[in-house]
């Protein structure tokens, strides 16, 4: 191996863990060796690139859009010397650390789960419940499900199954205020907000000329999708729900749906991983599962 290659490496491996843990000092702990060791080596490696790789101020250490581009060459090497190394012995061992939306992950995930960890009992699965969307490789997180249309662009996804939209509404709401024909008809709504969406105070629909996007305004706003489901159940108002979610509710009339002829198109429930990382076989596994158990789905 020559000289470069080697320095090469270092760096890549050092570069690597910084932009994993968004610490220098926390990438040198896993490495073991000093921190000066670690930044000389991300600075080689920037002056071997020709790019900044990395923004650093005294409150926070981002990545350029030049250094996710070597990040993911640096995580794949990464992963393929660590597979390399562990051979065969390991097939079927490991931790994962999955990140999935509360709500789906409280009525869907148990039971692939178990037929997984029942297939690989030398594996462990830690679950993050969060609504809200994390930073994959800040936080560590080998594989998460997210439940939109997805426009990140450092982001391989799977897409599992998908699911439809719907405006719904408890019986005695609509008896009490009416039920709306057009979705302009809403702006004389309660209409209850999901507060992790890009925009929460527009709701968009389609119709024969195209978008329709409507300003809605009411009472509350959550940021659970299980507590907004059941505060339409409870009268309060309209929401615009997933169907996995209400499924349920519209079979035994808890609840209704309105305005059917202008919702979008379905969205995905997708298994997104960072670009560069290709998923673990454990991974892969369990995706499988998860894809198997949701493909009898009537959501879509």
């Amino acid at each position: 191996m020559t000289e470069p290659l080697f320095d090469d490496l270092l760096g890549l491996a050092c570069f690597a863990r910084v932009v994993e843990h968004r610490s220098f000092t926390r990438a040198a702990a896993v490495l073991g060796v000093s921190k000066s060791v670690v930044s000389a080596r991300v600075s080689r490696l920037e002056s071997r690139v020709g790019e900044r790789l990395l923004i650093r101020t005294t409150r926070k250490l981002s990545v350029t859009d030049a250094g996710m581009g070597v990040y993911a060459h640096a995580a794949r090497l990464l992963e393929e010397a660590g597979a390399a190394t562990r051979g065969a012995s390991d097939a079927g061992r490991g931790s994962l650390r999955i990140n999935a939306p509360i709500s789906f992950a409280q009525m869907y995930l148990a039971r692939p789960l178990a037929r997984f960890l029942a297939a690989h009992p030398r594996a462990s699965v830690e679950v993050m419940l969060s609504d809200r969307l994390v930073d994959l490789v800040e936080e560590r997180v080998d594989v998460a499900l997210r439940i939109t249309r997805l426009r990140d662009s450092n982001l391989v996804a799977r897409k599992l199954a998908t699911t439809a939209l719907c405006v719904c509404a408890a019986p005695a709401y609509l008896k009490r205020r009416g039920t709306p024909r057009r979705p302009e008809d809403l702006s004389g709504h309660a209409c209850l907000r999901y507060a992790h969406l890009r925009v929460e105070d527009e709701w968009r629909f389609h119709g024969p000329r195209g978008r329709i996007p409507v300003s809605v305004s009411g009472p509350l706003t959550v940021a659970n999708g299980t507590l907004l489901r059941e505060a339409v159940a409870e009268g309060i108002g309209l929401a615009v729900l997933p169907r996995f979610m209400v499924d349920e509710d519209l079979r035994t009339g808890r609840l209704v749906t309105v305005l059917d002829d202008f919702m979008p198109r379905p969205v995905g429930i997708h298994a997104v991983h960072a670009a560069g990382r290709s998923p673990a076989p454990l991974v892969r596994a369990l995706l499988d599962v998860l894809a198997a158990e949701l493909r009898s789905s009537r959501w879509g």
